[in-house]
């Protein structure tokens, strides 16, 4: 089964509150959305290979540990996961950008596809996955299908807020993920809502309806 990680940071829950404010403005909402993927690409990338290398101070030879070429993919879900693509590039700049898009029937509440554009070598890289909420799991299990079917073999997940049905639904259909999650909340409603969860997170993103 998949490793879920609960990133509970001081830092994080209070950058978590604000976004939750039905108060908060798109502008707001999209800097703390930002600062919160930064913070979370520390503990997400805590696992990339090393090496030793000599470097020369003005004093000494120190020996040191550098990250070693692993080639890092970012790929988030259309369109809220946008939201957390600059934050997770502050920290791993070079890092390619894939985009794939789904959106939710909202009568079936299942992902369907539109879109899919990738990096030409995604199986050579660990990808991270991004999308503010994992709900239902739909979305995050159909982009990882799509992932492995061309050709990817590295795949993180990452999201601010989940639903334990989510995490449940996406660790069974891809024990091989890891999950990393700011906050792990109650359940979904009856409409397929995070509860308490931060509402639509695209439609707080990007101001609209």
């Amino acid at each position: 089964m998949s490793k879920v990680t609960e990133i509970n940071h001081p830092l994080i829950l209070h950058k978590l509150a604000i976004i939750r404010d039905k108060n908060t403005g798109s502008k707001e909402f999209r800097e703390v959305v930002e600062e919160i993927s930064t913070l979370m690409a520390y503990e997400v990338t805590r696992d990339l290979p090393m090496e030793d290398v000599d470097i020369e101070t003005p004093v000494a030879i120190a020996h040191c540990k550098t990250i070693t070429g692993k080639k890092l993919a970012i790929v988030p879900i259309l369109r809220a996961g946008i939201g957390m693509v600059d934050g997770m590039l502050k920290l791993v700049p070079a890092a390619k950008v894939g985009h794939i898009g789904l959106y939710r029937d909202e009568s079936t509440l299942q992902p369907v596809e539109y879109f899919c554009k990738l990096p030409k070598d995604i199986e050579e890289r660990d990808v991270i996955v991004v999308d503010p909420m994992l709900a239902t799991g739909g979305s995050a299990v159909d982009a990882i299908h799509m992932l492995k079917k061309r050709g990817a073999k590295s795949i993180k997940f990452v999201g601010l807020v989940a639903a334990p049905e989510g995490i449940k639904v996406l660790s069974e259909k891809h024990p091989d993920v890891d999950i990393f999650i700011a906050s792990i909340d109650e359940k979904l409603n009856e409409n397929g809502y995070i509860v308490p969860g931060l509402g639509d997170a695209g439609d707080r993103l990007f101001g609209t309806k």
